[in-house]
């Protein structure tokens, strides 16, 4: 099966990176404005885009500054049953988030289209931890 797994390193402290991955406004500025988020386990929480049906993912594992997995149990057909997380340390002054999407079935188009996505999301949260801006579903033009 193939996964997706990024890493992406942030000059900000780990909690202010982990703030902005598990609250609504910090993931309203990073992935989508279009959502409704509880950062719980057990959560099932909803993400939209445009004109598709919402993702919905539940928290399965959450770990204050250091991991957050979530499930999806509804979404694209390929993402259904598959796992999302995020995974954190701090070393030098930095924050290293690697980010892992693993259960996919198979290497097709879409897999291909969400790994680029997922780096986006990452620069996203870079831009959005360093320099107050991310770069959300309803104003990036990639």
């Amino acid at each position: 099966m193939p996964d997706i797994e990024h890493i992406q390193y942030v000059k900000t402290p780990i909690a202010e990176v982990y703030r902005a991955l598990t609250t609504a406004d910090g993931l309203a500025e990073i992935w989508t404005r279009e959502l409704a988020f509880t950062a719980q386990e057990g959560a099932i929480n909803e993400f939209s885009f445009g004109d598709e049906a919402p993702t919905r993912m539940e928290i399965t594992e959450l770990v204050p500054d250091k991991r957050m997995v979530w499930h999806c149990v509804d979404s694209d057909p390929e993402w259904i049953g598959t796992d999302v997380s995020f995974e954190l340390a701090q070393s030098n002054g930095r924050t290293s988030v690697v980010l892992r999407h693993t259960g996919w079935r198979e290497l097709t188009e879409f897999y291909r289209s969400c790994n680029y996505n997922w780096a986006m999301f990452l620069l996203s949260l870079k831009q959005y931890c360093e320099d107050g801006t991310g770069i959300p579903f309803q104003v990036r033009k990639f």
